[in-house]
This record gives C-alpha cells, structure tokens and sequence, in this order.
C-alpha cells in the first residue's frame, strides 16, 4: 500500500509542476508582444550554451523569461537605450541541431557585454525596427551594420 501512495503522490507532484508552469506562462504572455526567442546563457563550448524561452516587449526593454522555469520575473532584461546589434550570422556547427532552421543570431553588445539571441528570421525584421524606434530628435544608430550577409 504504501508503493501505491508514493507513486501518487509523485503524480500528484509533477501534474501540479506542470501546472504551475502553464500558470506562469499564462501570467507572463497575458498582454501580447510575445516572440519565441533563444539567449546564449554561457560560451563555454563552441555552438552550445543556447537557453530557449520567450521575450516580451514592455515599453523601452525586452524582458527574456526561460522556457522552462517557475520564475515570474524575466532572466534577462534588454534595454532598448544600451542594446546595439553587432552581426548577424546563420547557426553553425552544433547551433544548427538545437533551434530552428529558418533562425537568425544577432550579437548585440549590452552595458558593453556582448550578449546572443537567436530568433526566427521572419521576426528580426519587427525585432529591428523596434530597436530602431526612438521618439523625434533622439535617432541614435542601434543597428553597427546594414551590409550584412543574406540570411
């Protein structure tokens, strides 16, 4: 008998941890300006390190939150003042086998740290122009260079 309570209540918990997750996600996506977004959490080996997730425009700052988390604040936040985007490239090596075909990466720099993001290519476009943006009189270059290769 008591094998059959340990396995319920192990049930138990891992219906509630999925629960929870879609709870949180719910909180998190409520109010739209989602886009599926990919950051490179650490460089210690080549092509790995990619965390997937979603971001979330509020106002001047693009609030990462994991895929995978209980947290209701994001893991990283991006201010559109400080962020500038370096280059863009294709998935190489490993990259490839982990997101999407059709994804683009961005380096950008933040508070002069260099930061990665991968997003899908229909999605740079709007993440761009919404980089761009800036009220009358502030134009500012946030994108270093537009000769970049076709993606």
């Amino acid at each position: 008998m008591e094998i059959v309570e340990g396995i319920g209540i192990g049930f138990a918990v891992v219906v509630a941890a999925i629960l929870i997750l879609f709870i949180r996600r719910a909180l998190v996506t409520r109010s739209g300006g989602i886009i599926r977004l990919g950051v490179r959490v650490t460089t210690v080996l080549d092509g790995r390190g990619w965390s997937p997730g979603f971001g979330r425009f509020v106002g001047d700052e693009l609030r990462w939150y994991r895929m995978f988390s209980f947290a209701l604040r994001p893991k990283r936040v991006l201010s559109r003042k400080e962020l500038v985007v370096e280059r863009r490239r294709l998935p190489e090596g490993q990259e490839r086998l982990s997101m999407p075909a059709d994804w683009v990466i961005l380096r950008c720099t933040s508070h002069h740290a260099p930061v990665e993001i991968a997003m899908a290519r229909s999605t740079v476009t709007g993440f761009l122009s919404w980089l761009e943006a800036a009220p009358p009189g502030a134009a500012s270059p946030r994108v270093a260079s537009q000769d970049w290769p076709a993606a």
